[in-house]
């Protein structure tokens, strides 16, 4: 058992002298061990400082490369992407607002005035957020000129964590799979579409969606659960007036 012996203390007894001996000599083996470990080490690093060397300008080229990619190439590119989408918006606005819509939404997805359409945007800037956008402009503008195909390809290319973008564009690749006659597939964007953001306009706005489909499917069980959350969380809603008749229309069919 190791015992404390004080700074100066001299061993007196052999069997003292034997135990200072295997001590100093246990000391002397792990750092002697140490020692051969760092010599290691330092060989090791020496013979292959070139490659080390190597790996870490290799890495420090990335980091700089990202960096001045970033400056130098992708927010200028992205600058140029939203100049550019200026009058393609422009347009789409106007065809929201009535006035010769089906040509505003052409020439919003086609260009006009020399100024790129939002397929251009899409084609020419891939990859930035400007072409992200414009493919939730191109899906809605398709699915007010009923093609509803490239409706659903367009809308499901966007993405966007966007309280109100994110639910519009999943709910209109349900509207367009109703027009497709793909009700399955309609019912399960309009659930995506309500559970992707909880607000007062688009959340009972796609359960009601939901739940005509699910009637229309045979899902009554499910319809009535959609109609009732309406009823008890939306109450304000435009939707809440019709849940009603919906409600007993579903209950009688239970």
């Amino acid at each position: 058992m190791a015992t404390y012996k004080k700074r100066g203390y001299k061993p007196k007894t052999v069997k003292e002298k034997e135990e200072v001996f295997e001590e100093e000599s246990t000391t002397a083996e792990v750092f002697n061990t140490l020692d051969e470990g760092a010599s290691r080490t330092e060989e090791w690093a020496v013979k292959n400082q070139k490659y080390i060397l190597g790996f870490v300008g290799v890495v420090a080229l990335i980091v700089l490369g990202y960096l001045g990619y970033n400056k130098i190439v992708a927010e200028p590119k992205q600058k140029d992407a939203m100049n550019e989408m200026y009058t393609a918006k422009k347009y789409f606005d106007e065809a929201v607002s009535g006035v010769s819509s089906d040509s505003l939404y052409k020439m919003s997805l086609e260009g006009g005035e020399g100024k790129y359409g939002m397929l251009d945007i899409i084609n020419e800037y891939s990859g930035t957020p400007a072409a992200n956008l414009a493919n939730y402009y191109a899906g809605m503008a398709y699915l007010n000129l009923r093609d509803y195909q490239n409706a659903v390809t367009h809308l499901g290319n966007f993405s966007s964590d966007d309280k109100m973008l994110d639910p519009i564009a999943k709910g209109g690749i349900g509207d367009a799979f109703v027009q497709l006659e793909q009700k399955s597939e309609a019912l399960e964007y309009y659930e995506k579409a309500f559970k992707a953001n909880v607000n007062d306009f688009t959340t009972p706005l796609y359960l009601m969606k939901a739940a005509r489909v699910a009637i229309n499917l045979g899902e009554n069980s499910k319809a009535l659960d959609y109609l009732t959350r309406i009823k008890s969380e939306f109450s304000a809603s435009t939707e809440a007036k019709d849940a009603d008749v919906l409600i007993g229309r579903v209950e009688a069919s239970l």
